[in-house]
């Protein structure tokens, strides 16, 4: 793109207009961020009263959105149109203006003020705005803003539409970046493999490029279903091409910093598994002290990860406390207390978790907030199990409202990743010995299956699997049976009933016939296939 000059005030010619809008649609990226830079003293000497100066400040939000500089010059620029001003614009002029509202409102994380101004403009519908383009974009961000809220069905419906009205434009590109947007929502939707061909057909569009924030969004979406599968070498693989690809923009972009955090999270996982490993391998020695010795990690690897961890978290931090961005800046304090949870460290851990509260009660953020009490939870069980205080059962009463109220916020949401924890630390909390409610548990136990994902064996399916042990350990059987022999049936249908009961003999048979599933499948006369599956479904591995 040709430059203009560094001027006190530049001319916003159609040209220039016609430039950027091209540049956006087919994501040219370098050309006019360099013209942004180029001319970075000049955008703020804008004039209302100058010809294109509307059409100017909606362009210059896209690609504040995109990637340069920040939505504080933009609300400069919209503070040069007072509302007497507006009232006098064309109507096209007006709905510009509206557009980078909403964006501005959504970069400061106001998302209902965001929506409202996207909503004025989807009102008025395609026969009223002429600008398909401008339409498409207040589709695509109400999607996106819709996504924070957690209303996953909403943010899909938008962001479609926003697409096929690129598509209709003969945008493809443009469309390959919401598209991007649509493969996250599935993902949120348990609908991976959805999820990977929508990344698979924006990358194949968007390849040929300069957009490096895209792309670098498409393999962290590569990495968060890797992560979601367990493949967690992968998905570190894929957020480290991600953080590459953001630093190609922007050294401090928001998304490098969120690459950055999710990376923490894989790391403190493996931590975790390495750790249990190695506990396990000590206490097989211990029982068998002339067993063969079997290569295990070391204790130093573990403490490198964890070292690791608290790295990329500070990193990230700096990134979004310079934003500011609350959600990524709470996610950086809630896996920093998870960690410190990790260690034994108590009190770090919940001073972590109760910034994280703080934050996402500022914005009304309920993921956010959900995902914190969530912690505050384990951190006061962990209180209770150590006895710590004269009287350790408050941190037991505490433990379960802080579930309870992580369940109210994430009911506000449809995120069933979110949904599903809930459930499983209030039933987790449930089966301690303070208040041993092992059918209250049971009913969380099953509440948070329906959230999962069958066959997709993460961390979260591991620790509902842990709280699935807990219940059948707790006596919860007899409790069960005596129902049943009652006809109480709890509003389950037969077939639930069935599997219920299979849950529980299976397991038994298999154990007995020294754990061979052809045994128990010609003992019950039931096919192998269904032993293995229901075996499977508890964390346990048939022959």
């Amino acid at each position: 793109m040709s430059t203009l000059g560094t001027t006190a005030r530049f001319e916003i010619s159609d040209e220039l207009l016609t430039r950027l809008r091209e540049d956006v649609v087919l994501r040219r990226i370098g050309t006019s961020i360099q013209w942004f830079e180029e001319q970075r003293d000049s955008l703020l000497f804008l004039d209302p009263g100058q010809e294109n100066a509307a059409a100017f400040v909606r362009y210059f939000s896209q690609w504040v959105d995109i990637g340069y500089g920040d939505a504080a010059i933009v609300r400069e620029l919209l503070s040069r149109f007072p509302k007497s001003k507006r009232a006098t614009l064309p109507l096209c002029d007006y709905l510009q203006l509206e557009l980078a509202e909403g964006m501005v409102a959504s970069a400061e994380e106001e998302t209902e003020k965001a929506i409202a101004r996207f909503d004025l403009i989807l009102a008025l519908g395609e026969e009223a705005v002429a600008d398909k383009q401008l339409l498409a974009l207040a589709y695509f961000w109400k999607g996106r803003c819709k996504r924070k809220q957690g209303e996953y069905d909403s943010a899909l419906a938008n962001t479609k539409k926003g697409r096929e009205l690129a598509l209709e434009l003969g945008y493809p590109r443009m469309a390959a970046v919401m598209q991007v947007l649509e493969s996250w929502l599935c993902f949120q939707k348990e609908r991976l493999a959805e999820a990977v061909a929508a990344l698979q057909e924006a990358e194949a569009v968007l390849i040929e490029t300069d957009d490096s924030v895209t792309l670098g969004n498409i393999q962290s979406g590569y990495g968060r279903i890797a992560l979601r599968e367990a493949r967690y070498e992968q998905a570190l693989d894929h957020f480290a091409r991600a953080i590459e690809l953001y630093r190609k923009r922007d050294p401090r972009h928001r998304n490098l910093a969120r690459s950055l955090a999710n990376m923490a999270y894989v790391k403190r996982l493996t931590a975790i598994r390495l750790a249990q490993k190695i506990d396990a391998a000590a206490k097989q020695r211990r029982k068998q002290p002339q067993s063969p010795a079997v290569a295990m990690p070391s204790r130093e690897r573990v403490e490198q990860l964890r070292a690791e961890v608290f790295s990329n978290l500070a990193q990230a931090e700096e990134i979004y406390r310079s934003l500011p961005h609350h959600r990524g800046w709470g996610t950086v304090h809630i896996e920093r207390g998870l960690l410190y949870l990790d260690t034994g460290d108590i009190e770090r851990a919940g001073s972590e978790a109760d910034q994280a509260y703080q934050l996402g009660a500022e914005k009304k953020d309920n993921i956010l907030t959900a995902r914190a009490r969530i912690v505050q939870s384990i951190i006061e069980s962990a209180k209770y199990e150590e006895g710590l205080d004269e009287d350790p059962t408050v941190h037991a009463q505490r433990a379960l409202d802080y579930t309870r109220d992580a369940l109210t916020f994430a009911k506000h949401t449809e995120n069933r990743h979110l949904l599903a924890r809930a459930y499983i630390f209030q039933g987790t909390v449930l089966t301690n010995d303070f208040f041993n409610n092992t059918e209250a548990a049971r009913e969380c136990c099953d509440r948070a299956e329906e959230y999962l994902t069958p066959g997709v064996h993460d961390h979260l399916w591991e620790e509902h699997q842990a709280l699935k042990a807990k219940v059948l350990r707790g006596g919860g059987v007899d409790v069960m049976l005596r129902k049943w022999s009652q006809g109480v049936t709890d509003d389950q249908t037969f077939q639930q009933l069935t599997e219920r009961f299979a849950e529980i003999i299976i397991p038994k048979v298999w154990e007995r016939e020294g754990r061979k599933v052809s045994r128990v499948a010609a003992r019950l006369s039931i096919s192998p296939k269904k032993v293995r599956r229901i075996l499977s479904r508890l964390g346990l591995k048939g022959d």
